[in-house]
């Protein structure tokens, strides 16, 4: 494990996605070529999250077309998905407060080699899968900076015990267990210090050098970056780019419905998965 990943390119054009209640986002189109850092720019409540998870296939958008590695969405979303994972999405990535830090990487593992992994891959001994799970955890925790022995209690450490930086590694390491060629963050820059806003910026770019494809929501985009907006409540012309100064404030109660509704699609779809894996962990 570890070394570089093929990154994919992502473009939208005219992009949008609307809810019961009004547009989430509308009219986001960029191009993006592999490994780049796109950051989505805006306040909360503008569609930012939307929009992450509509270019990660786990939201379908409803106007315009968006292309992951050459997979078009919305058609595609499985595919997407299947080269693609998010971190730090609130209702969709949460992490447990009474489980440690192992717990959630062991989980983590156990998922990606059983619903992830070849058929032969399943198949290996039992010693060769688990040193197999060993160096992914490994390769992950590195990429996202996460040194267990700086935690309180090592890696048997609590989620709750965790500082706000920790729970982001954490939750990035988790993602980055299956090697995906598209990342998602959320929440990139929310509460933290500079400083620490800093760091994460500058994980997040190793993490692009590397090769991964990131898409990372921010109230505030770092230089050298693609920077998206969620684009303005009019259909935008699909032959202009939308530029990131045309944003208007989409509706709140519009991003919380569709949220709502992605939200449950992916704790039903996972829901299976995840009680296979807690109990093969022996904490069913």
């Amino acid at each position: 494990m570890g070394g570089t990943v093929a990154g994919v390119g992502v473009t939208a054009l005219g992009l949008g996605l609307e809810g019961p209640r009004g547009w989430a986002f509308r009219g986001v189109s960029f191009e993006a070529e592999p490994g780049s850092l796109i950051t989505i720019e805006g306040p909360s409540g503008t569609g930012r999250t939307c929009l992450l998870l509509a270019l990660t296939g786990r939201m379908k958008s409803t106007e315009g077309t968006a292309s992951v590695g050459g997979t078009a969405l919305p058609k595609r979303m499985a595919a997407v998905r299947r080269v693609s994972a998010v971190a730090h999405v609130p209702g969709v990535t949460d992490l447990e407060p009474a489980l440690t830090v192992a717990e959630h990487l062991h989980e983590r593992a156990l998922l990606q080699r059983r619903f992830g992994d070849s058929l032969r891959g399943l198949l290996r001994p039992r010693a060769e899968r688990k040193s197999e799970e060993r160096l992914r955890i490994d390769a992950a925790l590195k990429a996202a900076g996460l040194d267990l022995a700086s935690l309180p209690k090592g890696s048997r450490t609590a989620v709750r015990d965790l500082e706000r930086p920790e729970a982001l590694r954490l939750s990035l390491a988790l993602a980055l267990i299956g090697r995906p060629q598209l990342l998602g963050v959320d929440d990139t820059d929310l509460k933290l210090s500079d400083a620490e806003r800093a760091e994460i910026w500058a994980l997040l770019k190793s993490v692009a050098e590397n090769g991964t494809t990131v898409v990372a929501v921010c109230s505030e985009a770092p230089a050298g970056t693609v920077v998206v907006s969620t684009g303005p409540t009019e259909p935008a012309d699909p032959g202009e780019p939308t530029d990131a100064t045309d944003e208007a404030p989409a509706s709140r109660d519009a991003q919380e419905d569709v949220q709502e509704d992605v939200q449950e699609d992916v704790q039903e779809s996972d829901g299976k998965e995840a009680a296979d894996a807690l109990a093969e962990a022996g904490r069913a």
